[in-house]
């Protein structure tokens, strides 16, 4: 008959059930959905020499805890900014966000004209369209994501809801 070291067969018996355990773990639950979905990121068209350009886009939180976009940069700008649009009195006021923007759990948080966006400071090249402008964005859970924004003809809105 023959026999193993003890020591090797505790070995073999280990990495065995480790081995099923991690398998099973792997057919057992589908792959997670990122709590933060990035939709419909769009930017204007700039003219030669523009010193900024807008960027927007939706950011829905899925998961069960706040998150908070908390910065973003970009290789196509010197630097990229949060920023709210917003009406003081009858006057339109635009101020740069420094702690950023919280998202609720189960909610949406539109980054449009007129409200808050992205501001591209001192973009490295216009903005053509047709093309598309990289940014990466900074949460506080949900880590880096980098956006391809669809860059629009010069004096594009919203796209239409889906």
């Amino acid at each position: 008959m023959n026999t193993f070291p003890r020591p090797l067969l505790s070995a073999a018996i280990a990495i065995s059930t480790v081995s099923a355990l991690f398998a099973a773990s792997l057919l057992a639950a589908p792959p997670a959905k990122p709590a933060l979905m990035i939709e419909a990121p769009w930017t204007r068209a700039t003219p030669p020499q523009a010193p900024v350009a807008g960027g927007f886009l939706t950011i829905r939180n899925n998961g069960r805890r706040a998150d908070h976009l908390l910065s973003a940069t970009s290789p196509d700008a010197e630097r990229v900014e949060i920023h709210e649009m917003r009406m003081d009195g009858d006057m339109m006021r635009m101020r740069r966000l420094d702690d950023g923007l919280a998202i609720a759990p189960n909610a949406t948080l539109e980054l449009k004209p007129g409200g808050y966006h992205l501001m591209f400071i001192k973009p490295t090249h216009p903005f053509v369209a047709g093309e598309t402008v990289t940014a990466t964005l900074r949460f506080e859970h949900g880590g880096m994501r980098e956006v391809r924004f669809e860059v629009r003809p010069l004096g594009s809105g919203a796209p239409p809801k889906r």
